[in-house]
């Protein structure tokens, strides 16, 4: 059997080049590296990959006191939401030679907590977290230990952290305006969890924009999770309130917290013989890829989730360059309407 290769050193790289190992270890710091020639930067970086040159980020960390990684916390890798924003995310971490150390924390519930203490074992420079509720307690501890922290999609509920968000108010103001416009006097909700910033907002959201038109809400049901299972259950749940399972439902329009709770709507509407939009029209929100593919294409607010991502790790970058105690920052970031074939005027 081979034995395998001993990693390349970084003085072992600097005598190839015939350089100190100085030199090489600016070229290698996103920080330092406007020290040294264009030139010598170019055969630096060469070198370092005809060899295959890592840099060794624990004796970085021992040395400078900064490991250069960053702990990012999603709650469910597999809700198409977050791809795009770990994308901005790695992005723009890569630019400042930075790592992202990622967390899936949707595997159980005491995932954050394990997560949160072997990143912090890893020493990690800061976190970017997506997991967060309303009032959690670890985060709450977290943030007493001074760790630079900016919440992404989510809030803390309390406004202590800094955050990258979308206007969940305005989305759903597109949203009833556009169903509104259609001529839909009565609009449901399917809202999202309210122990989660999002499903709190996007619910408060939709009725401020029903009172804006001068309506009620015709229903509104809370679901358990940003999931198409909850979609199901929330959905049945509206379609059977009051005994009215079998009767025409008293609403001609749905508002779904995320294109997830929709298609589980969806689903439940095309069992029951209720078409969509014929007789009941039906948005999401997200926007998440291929809904443009399902019969009929759903209707859904487009949130900027690449944007998201990197705004949120520029600035957790930011952060770590400052002194800390820095006031917290929230971005909005504006949401847009795409209207499809899942909405329509409503039927006579």
């Amino acid at each position: 059997m081979a034995s395998k290769q001993a990693p390349v050193t970084i003085e072992q790289l600097a005598a190839h080049l015939g350089v100190h190992k100085s030199t090489v270890s600016r070229a290698m710091d996103p920080a330092r590296r406007h020290m040294i020639s264009a030139e010598l930067l170019q055969r630096v970086e060469t070198a370092a990959r005809e060899l295959g040159w890592q840099p060794n980020r624990a004796a970085a960390a021992l040395s400078t006191g900064k490991s250069r990684t960053v702990g990012v916390l999603l709650p469910d890798i597999t809700n198409p939401v977050f791809p795009p924003i770990l994308r901005g995310i790695e992005d723009a971490l890569e630019s400042e030679g930075y790592f992202a150390l990622l967390a899936n924390t949707a595997r159980r519930e005491d995932a954050v907590h394990q997560a949160v203490a072997q990143m912090r074992q890893q020493r990690v420079d800061g976190f970017l977290i997506a997991s967060a509720t309303r009032d959690d307690d670890w985060l709450r501890g977290l943030h007493k230990t001074g760790s630079a922290i900016v919440l992404v999609n989510r809030t803390d509920g309390r406004g202590e952290l800094p955050a990258v968000l979308s206007d969940d108010l305005l989305a759903m103001r597109l949203a009833v305006e556009h169903l509104a416009g259609l001529g839909h006097r009565h609009i449901a909700h399917l809202a999202g969890p309210s122990v989660l910033s999002t499903g709190m907002t996007r619910r408060l959201g939709f009725e401020q924009a029903l009172r804006e038109q001068g309506l009620e809400p015709a229903g509104i049901a809370e679901c358990e999770a940003y999931s198409i299972d909850a979609g199901v259950a929330a959905m049945s749940a509206l379609l059977d309130a009051g005994g009215r399972r079998k009767t025409r439902p008293p609403f001609t329009a749905v508002v779904a917290a995320n294109d997830l709770i929709a298609l589980g709507a969806l689903q439940v509407l095309k069992g029951r013989g209720i078409a969509v939009p014929e007789q009941l029209s039906l948005i999401g929100h997200n926007d998440m890829p291929l809904l443009d593919q399902i019969s009929p294409p759903l209707s859904s607010i487009r949130i900027q989730h690449y944007e998201m991502g990197f705004r949120a790790a520029r600035l957790l970058l930011e952060a770590l360059q400052q002194t800390p105690g820095s006031s917290a920052a929230t971005v909005l970031l504006r949401p847009t309407l795409i209207a499809r074939a899942s909405t329509q005027a409503p039927p006579a």
